[in-house]
């Protein structure tokens, strides 16, 4: 029981050193200090003014966040429209292989259809000269031969017929008629 009354003296000390003001206890000063902090912030209204900033900065996020959302959907767009101009290039691009291709062999099939013309209008030409010549040739001949019959009647009626053979013929000739 000794060691009981000293706990209990030990109590009532302890109780008796707690210091207190007006009649409050330490912990009944923060309570109090708390409740007056609180009433205080109520007054001023400084909920009210965190809220009103929270929600500026929820607004704000908000805001931007629609931003990036337009930027997105603006991005996805010139991405689809770049995605189609490409696949409408390279079909433009095929296209333009396809009728390059076909004109190539156009421009080659008259070329060689050109060449084909070319070469029977030079061989007619050729021969068309080549027939001239001949032409030339024979009536050159022909003339000669005329020149060179004519040149041996002339000397052989010059050599068989005189002025008496002459006037025997016309004398014919004219009894004739």
């Amino acid at each position: 029981m000794a060691d009981l009354s000293l706990i209990v003296l030990a109590e009532a000390a302890s109780e008796a050193a707690e210091p207190s003001a007006l009649g409050m206890t330490p912990p009944m000063w923060v309570a109090f200090s708390m409740l007056v902090l609180i009433i205080v912030m109520l007054v001023l209204k400084v909920p009210a003014l965190l809220t009103k900033g929270l929600d500026s900065s929820i607004a704000e996020i908000r805001k931007q966040l629609d931003e990036a959302k337009a930027l997105r959907a603006d991005a996805e767009a010139l991405k689809a429209q770049y995605a189609t101009r490409i696949a409408n290039a390279e079909k433009d691009v095929a296209a333009m292989m396809a009728h390059a291709k076909t004109e190539a062999d156009a421009i080659i099939a008259k070329a060689e259809s050109d060449t084909t013309d070319v070469i029977a209008r030079r061989e007619k030409m050729a021969a068309d000269r080549i027939e001239a010549a001949e032409r030339g040739a024979i009536a050159e001949l022909r003339g000669k031969a005329a020149e060179a019959a004519t040149g041996a009647a002339r000397s052989l009626i010059a050599s068989q017929y005189g002025a008496d053979a002459d006037k025997a013929q016309v004398d014919s000739a004219i009894s004739a008629i």
